[in-house]
C-alpha cells in the first residue's frame, strides 16, 4: 500500500470542503432564483437538507479570498435560516452576494485582450 503525504491529504480535504461549499450555495441560489413563489418554509427545508453535507465534512482553512467569501456566504445563509427576515430580503441579499462572488471568480478566469489592434498588424 502506498504512503500518502500529509500535504496530499490536506489538499484533498480542502478540495472536498470547497466543493461542499459550492454545492450548498449553488443549490440555495438556484432555488431562490428559479422559484416563482418561494416561501420561508421551503427555504428553511432546503437549507436543512443541504446542511447535512456541511456537517459531514470537516472545516478546513481556506487561503484564497474568493473561497473565504464563499464560506462567509454559507454562514450568512445559515444565519438567515435562524433569523426572522422575510423571504424577499434574504433572497435579494443572498443572490446579490452570490453574484458578486461569481463575478470575482470569473474575472480571474477570463482576461480581455488589451491591444487587439497589435494582434492583427501582421495581416496587413
Amino acid at each position: 500500500m502506498a504512503k500518502v503525504s500529509a500535504k496530499k491529504v490536506e489538499d484533498t480535504a480542502r478540495l472536498r470542503y470547497i466543493r461542499v461549499l459550492e454545492r450548498f450555495t449553488s443549490s440555495i441560489t438556484k432555488y431562490l432564483f428559479k422559484a416563482e413563489d418561494a416561501t420561508r418554509e421551503q427555504f428553511d427545508k432546503k437549507v436543512d437538507n443541504n446542511r447535512k453535507y456541511l456537517d459531514r465534512t470537516e472545516k478546513v482553512p481556506l487561503y484564497k479570498g474568493d473561497y473565504n467569501d464563499l464560506e462567509t456566504l454559507v454562514t450568512k445563509i445559515l444565519a438567515y435560516r435562524d433569523s426572522d427576515a422575510t423571504i424577499e430580503t434574504l433572497k435579494e441579499d443572498i443572490l446579490y452576494t452570490a453574484n458578486q462572488i461569481e463575478k470575482s471568480m470569473n474575472r480571474r478566469r477570463y482576461k480581455k485582450d488589451k491591444h487587439t489592434t497589435d494582434k492583427f498588424k501582421d495581416w496587413e
